[in-house]
Order: C-alpha cells, then sequence, then structure tokens
C-alpha cells in the first residue's frame, strides 16, 4: 500500500470515529477527545515515512510547541466568547493562534524545557478559563453534513500539509499541523446549539486531553533514534492512551 492511499484510508477513520464518539458522550468528552494529536499525529507518521530522520525531528518539536498556540487559541475564543457571537469569537481564536505560532516558528527551546512550559502553559489555561456555566439549548442541530464535512475537511489538511512539508520546512510543519480545524468546528457549533457555555465546556476539555498531546511528542522525540518509527510510534500511542485515561478520570469525578 502506498502512502496516499494510507492516509486517504486512515485520517477518515480517525476523523470520522472521533467525532461520532464525541457526539455521543458531550462537549466536555469531545474536547477532550480532540486534545488526542487525531491530525498532528497522522501528519508526523506520514512525514517520518517520506523524509529523513532530522527532518522529523524538527517536524516533533515543531508540533510540541504549536501547544502555546493551542492554548492561546481556547482562552481567545472562550473568553471573547462571553461577549460576541461565533464569527468573532472565532476570528480572535484563530489571530491568537497565528500570532503564537509566528513566535514559536523563530523560538527553538530543548526539548525539557520545552516539555515542561508547555504542561505550565496548559494549567495556566486552565485556571484562566472562564467558570463553567448551565447549557443553553438553541434550534440550531449539526446536518446530514457536519460529520463528512469533517473528514472531508481533515483529511485534504493532512494531505496539504504533508504534501507541502519539503517546501514550508519541518518546524512549520509541526507548528501548523497544530491547527484547531476540529476544535473550531465543534466549539462553533457548540456556540450555536448550547450559547457559549457549550463552547467553553470543549475548549475546557480540549486543555485537559492536550497532556496526551504532550505525552505523544515526548515520547516521539525520545525514542525516534533509539528505537526506529514504527516502535517510536507504538509507544508514543501507549504512553498517551495511559496519559489519556488518567486526564479522562479527572474529568468524570469533576463531573460528577
Amino acid at each position: 500500500m502506498n502512502i496516499l492511499a494510507l492516509k486517504l484510508i486512515l485520517a477518515p477513520v480517525i476523523i470520522g470515529g472521533a467525532s461520532l464518539a464525541g457526539r455521543k458522550w458531550g462537549h466536555t468528552v469531545s474536547g477532550w477527545l480532540i486534545g488526542l494529536p487525531l491530525t498532528s499525529g497522522p501528519v508526523a507518521f506520514f512525514v517520518a515515512l517520506s523524509h529523513e530522520r532530522s527532518f522529523l525531528a524538527s517536524t516533533v518539536l515543531g508540533t510540541l510547541s504549536g501547544g502555546f498556540a493551542l492554548v492561546a487559541f481556547c482562552l481567545g475564543y472562550a473568553w471573547t466568547a462571553q461577549r460576541f457571537k461565533w464569527p468573532v469569537a472565532l476570528a480572535v481564536s484563530m489571530l491568537a493562534f497565528g500570532s503564537v505560532t509566528l513566535l514559536m516558528q523563530n523560538v527553538i527551546l530543548p526539548l525539557g524545557p520545552l516539555f515542561g512550559l508547555v504542561l505550565l502553559t496548559i494549567l495556566a489555561g486552565m485556571a484562566l478559563m472562564p467558570r463553567s456555566q448551565p447549557l443553553t439549548a438553541t434550534d440550531a442541530r449539526p446536518g446530514r453534513w457536519d460529520i463528512p464535512g469533517r473528514i472531508l475537511l481533515g483529511t485534504s489538511f493532512i494531505l496539504l500539509l504533508t504534501g507541502s512539508a519539503p517546501f514550508i520546512g519541518a518546524r512549520l510543519t509541526g507548528l501548523l499541523s497544530t491547527i484547531p480545524l476540529y476544535t473550531a468546528i465543534l466549539t462553533v457549533f457548540a456556540q450555536r446549539q448550547q450559547s457559549r457555555a457549550g463552547a467553553v465546556d470543549i475548549l475546557r476539555g480540549l486543555l485537559l486531553g492536550m497532556f496526551g498531546f504532550s505525552a505523544f511528542y515526548l515520547t516521539l522525540a525520545l525514542l525516534l533514534d533509539r528505537t526506529g518509527i514504527v516502535p517510536a510510534f507504538l509507544a508514543a500511542v501507549v504512553i498517551t492512551l495511559i496519559v489519556q485515561g488518567a486526564s479522562f478520570f479527572v474529568l468524570r469525578k469533576s463531573q460528577s
């Protein structure tokens, strides 16, 4: 099976499965679920299959650095949504994401300090989020095109980003792989369906799920040179599931 065929099969399965699971278990769980590296992980894997190890290592560090931009997106959307409707909140949050991404393109940190700062930033983001509010239902509902649209958008993005990686460079490939496509889609629908409270629940869940995201890229960075591509990715998946399971326990305790 060639790499293009693998992309066309793997990406829709990951995206569609995550969307259905999130819809079943609610906004906060949905946000927690997309904290997993559902887009950036496949991007890193396909980069690993197509490029040399040094390129992949730089991409991995770039992706981990993208955690700062994700936290900026969450805070930007959550606080803007307190006063404005979703178009303004989305514009402000994407501006915050883009600004931090540009900054991190030129700020390169060693793995240890980078990982520690990402964790501290996630914790700070969780502390700075607006308080939870009761959900307010509206008449807006996702249409039949919702999940197929997510699959098409996400798969197209993975194909575009991995195809353009040789031209934009390893670090920017990693940084851009964290663009919050699914977060934006889910958050906008949540704000339309259940006002700003639903949107904030998704973003709070995303921040909690980002511990698994961070663990994934830390594991990759530590093991790629020692074990090779396949063992490193398998170990990263296992570690991520363990961390994500622990964060899910925290999430359920906070909801009980």
